[in-house]
């Protein structure tokens, strides 16, 4: 099992071009099951997950191809990816298949809204939490979807004649629930209504790629989403919106350890709660027109509260990154987690630099300290093993973080961008 071996203590000086965003990827590649045409997506992040549901869409009969390395390419360039489902094999996904990433999930929408059925194992639990499936039900339910549930599978039905339109009020914002919703009812009859819909730009990416499709969607970017039903989709091609998880990830990364980091190719509008409350620590940020810049001393952190929310508030992917940050700010933070339980799995193991976190249910009192120092740690998911690596660049010493498969799965290139802006990590093969 691979590591990564980080010495700390060295500013950040640099640019890092940011990836496309594995959040809003994975969406766009479930899309490709509502047409028989080709979709081709480009700036698609090379990561394990991504990887992960090329094998799943082949299962259902998606032809996929890669192009091939172009001139002046590089392994932080994503790749150009073709995606046919002229021919859908298989409704079934297996629970070998899903259980291994919770986003698979999703393929039950364009599956039951062009073939009328669909068979796709529960995806179980996961280590921030259950993140339960019923408002991904109900939003079927609404468009006339029988669903049943056997032996750990949701078998969904669609009526005679296909989906129709309906009403869909969301209790809660859901990003999973709203990207369901939106692939069902591209192609139900009949108009559809979506209420209290997720506004994160990853939803406005799948729905603009859609449109381009030949979907027909109103009110992209807000709250209520309104969709006519189309009889068929066509084949496009659409680049996928850069990454502002691991923008933001670098920009804290910079704050911590001190330098002038420039972040390329990313608008702040994508992540200004969290670029507004990093100002609120003491870094400069700074808007280059092509980018995000962020300059810090690495000193004189200033403690900040924050509260998780769906967009545009402070996202829940960035809470354990921030809360690396908080670690060396001078006073007591309060970070208060709303979208996710359990996601304070980075606690003990931040904790182990030296790090002085009190936990009260659902919010974490952080209480800064003057330096951390390299320790072994252990990744536990995916955000939370990306903290671990902020935490590690402004340490003295060494630190060693095991389980780093964790971080393939989200963060493409992470030791080359690091690298670059001078950081000292070394990935340690297994």
């Amino acid at each position: 099992m691979d590591r990564i071996r980080i010495i700390g203590g060295a500013p950040l000086k640099g640019s890092i071009p940011v990836s496309g965003a594995k959040n809003a990827a994975l969406p766009l590649m479930i899309a490709s099951l509502l047409t028989s045409d080709t979709l081709v997506l480009e700036n698609v992040p090379r990561l394990s997950d991504v990887r992960m549901l090329k094998r799943i869409l082949n299962n259902h009969g998606v032809g996929i191809g890669v192009a091939g390395k172009r001139p002046g390419e590089t392994v932080e360039d994503g790749e150009r990816v073709s995606l046919s489902a002229a021919s859908i094999v298989d409704t079934l996904a297996p629970y070998d298949l899903v259980s291994q990433m919770r986003a698979s999930f999703w393929v039950i929408a364009p599956l039951l809204a062009r073939m009328g059925e669909a068979k796709v194992s529960l995806p179980g639990g996961c280590a921030i939490g259950t993140r339960p499936v019923d408002l991904l039900l109900m939003a079927l339910e609404r468009l006339g979807a029988s669903i049943e549930i056997d032996a750990g599978y949701v078998i969904a039905k669609a009526p005679s004649g296909g989906l129709r339109g309906g009403e869909i009020d969301f209790p809660k914002v859901t990003v999973g629930g709203t990207h369901t919703a939106l692939m069902a009812a591209v192609l139900a009859n009949g108009s559809t209504l979506i209420r209290n819909a997720a506004r994160e730009p990853e939803v406005t990416d799948l729905a603009e790629c859609l449109v381009k499709m030949g979907a027909r969607i109103k009110g992209i970017g807000t709250a209520t989403l309104e969709i006519d039903g189309v009889g068929k989709l066509g084949g496009t091609t659409h680049r996928v919106l850069p990454d502002r998880i691991e923008a933001g990830t670098y920009a804290f990364a910079a704050a911590m350890a001190g330098g002038d980091v420039t972040l390329e190719g990313i608008s702040p509008t994508l992540l200004q709660a969290a670029l507004d409350k990093l100002a609120q620590s003491g870094a400069e940020v700074i808007d280059t027109g092509t980018g995000i810049r962020v300059r810090s001393t690495g000193r004189d952190i200033a403690p900040v509260d924050v509260t998780t929310e769906a967009f545009p508030g402070f996202p829940t992917d960035l809470q354990a990154q921030f809360m690396a940050l908080m670690t060396r700010a001078n006073g007591t933070s309060h970070i208060t987690e709303t979208i996710f339980e359990n996601r304070f799995m980075h606690v003990q193991e931040l904790a182990r630099f030296g790090a002085r976190i009190r936990l009260d249910g659902d919010r974490a009192i952080v209480e800064g300290v003057p330096s951390l120092k390299g320790a072994p740690v252990m990744a536990t998911d995916l955000r939370a093993s990306v903290s671990l690596v902020i935490a590690a660049l402004a340490a003295e010493g060494e630190t060693m973080i095991s389980r780093v498969y964790h971080l393939d799965r989200g963060f493409e290139g992470l030791e080359s961008k690091l690298m670059r802006c001078g950081a000292q990590v070394e990935r340690i093969r297994a």
